[in-house]
């Protein structure tokens, strides 16, 4: 299967879709998918948390990449959204309509992110 440089969200939604239904046979059940992404997010909070938080890595943790984990995280909440008959595209269109009407000043005004807060 060739993969673009580029797609929308649609084309990624496609294109799980074939992935899943030539490759992996079939989608795993929702809670199934559920817990994948449970576990891909911990693994994306691991590496997370050695790169930019307190936390060494370990010798077992060299493998991790952090593209590749937010691949994973992106994979199984594609898979979640196609098996549920969720369009992504409008959906994220919509959350970020509710976003700019909720926040359109709020972080603006926050003086934690203008560099306004006492220390």
């Amino acid at each position: 299967m060739t993969m673009q440089t580029t797609m929308t969200l649609q084309e990624a939604q496609e294109c799980v879709d074939r992935w899943i239904k030539t490759i992996g046979v079939r989608y795993f059940s929702e809670l199934t998918n559920l817990a994948q992404l449970v576990e891909e997010v911990g693994e994306l909070a691991r590496i997370m948390s050695r790169t930019y938080g307190d936390q060494s890595f370990k010798k077992t943790d060299e493998s991790y990449n952090l593209a590749d984990e937010l691949a994973d995280v992106l994979f199984v909440l594609i898979c979640i959204a196609n098996q549920t008959g969720v369009d992504l595209t409008g959906a994220l269109e919509r959350n970020l309509q509710k976003k700019t009407a909720r926040d359109r000043d709020r972080h603006r005004e926050n003086p934690k992110l203008t560099g306004d807060a006492p220390l």
